[in-house]
């Protein structure tokens, strides 16, 4: 088979994800068993894959999802919680104190708070807990979940205290051939990494510093009662200000100290230094700006999880409480994540594995206590008797949060299988590489040269499949240090151009748009969030791959 009808072959199963969800405006729910269905029927007769690699693939996605139920169900326990103890109210009346205006909310609470989640523990958390936290302070269930993806771009790439990079780069890197070439050159291969990570900073740094501005004017632009992208540009002040908050201490983390940190520390200086001018006024417009009333937003902004003002449980413990909470769960994600301590090894000593599924070579495990959702389930229990509630507030907590998550398994059950096909598909009788990496050869072969520019596309590509950087950067690094290698480009540059554009991806990635719409009861609305995230996700790439073609041009 030639490797255009392998390319053709390998996109089908995205174009039918992108015509039911975007085009055809189908349901999540309605559209990923169809998907998943056309890429297993790919797979066995393009790809020539046994029915029993297809069958372990599919158990080895269902493991997976039960690793990321379980995320959802923890960071929808605890906002219940919080609500049924009173904490959000405070919580909400905290950030309506520093200000009343929804764009600066957007910039601490998203941009800010969402960075610090992603870089303690990634895989999508950032939205699973950034969208209840704003669905409680009064925005638009539709616009959570658009805002809580958008900030899934520049910190993601140092998430989970550097794994897309120490585990996916360095993953997809490591071996014979990769080492001899760098031994060649001088280097070894913890060096070339973080000549690598010093790239993708300083693109991260020079491309989504903005971020927060293009957050506001999107969220004013399609939540706002007169639908205008100047009522999000008359931030840009603060936006810009809030955004080298962050990239600023970000870029140098990342010169300096390497990948486990730039998203971590960025965000919590910036934190600092953008919560304390927020309070002076620093910047801030004069006149606010908010949602319409609720009784005029469509029906199609708003999800099955309600929390309403007035049914708020009256707060009456101090802000610091209230927040204590979710500090919690930031310390024990860093906690748990930093490699000096033996935490991390204690409880990734707990694993479930299933080696070699039904006599394949596909495996799968899961890691339950390393789980962010471990974490968010135990500081529920102590904001249980922190926060002094009773057995019954916690378990209709519980029912709540139960009720929730049945929607966002019907769906998952079927995306992740579908991407673990398509990702093992290399595991064939016809010796053919796998689907993803024969999309990337076909691209490379015929674009040649100016490849700069596509690089970050076919890293977004790899997030958009597989939810996930670190994923995507396993899969691709070693294809594009080939390319770049064949082409006679800085390897450097092309890798990091990689691991920036699948950062990017993220805000695509069909499974985690399915469990950030879960954490706000907004299943069947999964197109709407594509439609509106595909433009951050554009002009991240687009411009990412121009600044990585003048590098090598000039």
């Amino acid at each position: 088979m030639s490797l255009t009808i392998q390319a053709f072959l390998a996109v089908l199963p995205i174009l039918v994800a992108a015509v039911l969800l975007v085009m055809w405006r189908w349901p999540a729910q309605k559209t990923m068993p169809l998907v998943l269905v056309s890429t297993a029927i790919i797979a066995f007769f393009g790809w020539e894959m046994s029915v029993l690699d297809i069958v372990a693939s599919t158990i080895q996605g269902l493991v997976i999802t039960f690793d990321i139920l379980y995320i959802i169900f923890g960071a929808i326990l605890l906002l219940n919680t919080l609500k049924y103890s009173g904490a959000i109210t405070v919580i909400r009346n905290g950030f309506l104190n520093i200000s009343s205006d929804r764009r600066v909310q957007v910039v601490i609470i998203v941009w800010l708070f969402g960075a610090f989640i992603e870089g303690a523990a990634g895989f999508g958390t950032p939205a699973a807990i950034t969208a209840p936290l704003l669905l409680a302070l009064g925005f638009p269930a539709l616009g959570a979940v658009m805002l809580g993806m958008m900030v899934q771009s520049t910190p993601v790439t140092f998430g989970a205290v550097g794994t897309p990079i120490l585990v996916g780069v360095t993953g997809g890197l490591a071996g014979p051939q990769v080492e001899a070439q760098l031994a060649d050159l001088g280097i070894t291969l913890p060096e070339y990494i973080q000549l690598v990570t010093v790239r993708a900073a300083i693109l991260h740094a020079l491309v989504g510093t903005v971020m927060p501005l293009f957050m506001c004017t999107m969220m004013t632009r399609y939540f706002g009662k007169n639908k205008s992208w100047k009522e999000g540009l008359a931030i840009f002040p603060f936006a810009l200000f809030g955004g080298l908050a962050f990239t600023v201490p970000y870029l140098l983390t990342g010169i300096f100290l390497g990948p486990e940190f730039p998203s971590l520390l960025g965000a919590l200086i910036g934190l600092a230094i953008v919560t304390s001018a927020a309070r002076a006024g620093f910047l801030v417009p004069k006149q606010a700006w908010d949602f319409p009333p609720e009784a005029d937003w469509p029906k199609h902004w708003m999800g099955k999880l309600k929390i309403r003002v007035e049914d708020l449980k009256e707060g009456k413990m101090s802000l610091a409480k209230a927040w204590l909470p979710y500090l919690l769960v930031a310390a024990l994600l860093v906690l748990s994540r930093l490699p000096q301590l033996p935490i991390k090894g204690w409880l990734t000593s707990v694993k479930i594995p299933w080696n070699e599924i039904l006599g394949s070579s596909i495996s799968a495990s899961s890691t339950p206590l390393y789980l962010p959702g471990t974490i968010l389930i135990v500081v529920v229990l102590i904001t249980y008797f922190l926060h002094q509630m009773h057995g019954g507030a916690l378990r209709a907590a519980f029912a709540e949060s139960a009720q929730l998550i049945l929607g966002a398994g019907f769906v998952l059950i079927f995306t992740i299988p579908m991407v673990r096909v398509y990702i093992n598909s290399g595991i064939n009788e016809s010796e053919m590489m796998s689907m993803p990496i024969a999309m990337a050869e076909w691209v490379a072969q015929n674009v040649g040269e100016v490849w700069p520019l596509f690089a970050p596309s076919i890293g977004a590509l790899g997030a958009f499949i597989a939810g996930s950087n670190t994923v995507s950067n396993l899969m691709f690094s070693l294809f594009q240090f080939g390319v770049a290698t064949s082409l006679a480009l800085p390897s450097t540059l092309i890798v990091a151009l990689q691991a920036v554009g699948a950062a990017a991806g993220n805000m695509i990635a069909i499974h985690n748009v399915v469990a950030a719409s879960a954490t706000v009861g907004l299943l069947g609305q999964e197109g709407n969030v594509l439609r509106k995230t595909i433009f951050p996700t554009v002009y991240y790439v687009a411009l990412v791959g121009l600044l990585g073609w003048l590098v090598v041009q000039f």
